[in-house]
């Protein structure tokens, strides 16, 4: 993937092990589900952020990391190199795992 999300293209600090890193929409009821699937896990898992960015206010990183959908969900690893990344709603359990590759 090699693509590298800053604090400030996000406008929120990196979680000290991990980011969660949402890309959503305004109408968009996958969204939902995830915010609270993603919040569940950052809550569980020390030193994992979760932020969750309007797509249609950040479109300059939009198009650099490529986003087609909403939702889709990055992964990142404490110095915010995208290590995986998800389409459509997760399940809890495949977001625990993919963190497991971002978290040595």
């Amino acid at each position: 993937m090699g693509e590298t999300v800053r604090p400030d293209d996000m406008g929120a600090d990196l979680g000290e092990k991990a980011t969660l890193l949402q890309f959503s929409s305004a109408f968009c009821a996958p969204c939902r589900a995830t915010r609270r699937i993603l919040g569940e896990v950052s809550d569980m898992v020390e030193g994992v952020a979760h932020v969750e960015l309007d797509a249609e206010a950040h479109l300059d990183l939009v198009r650099r990391l490529k986003i087609v959908r909403t939702p889709t969900v990055l992964v990142l690893d404490e110095a915010g190199r995208v290590v995986r990344r998800a389409t459509g709603a997760p399940r809890k359990p495949d977001v625990i795992a993919a963190l497991g590759e971002a978290i040595p």
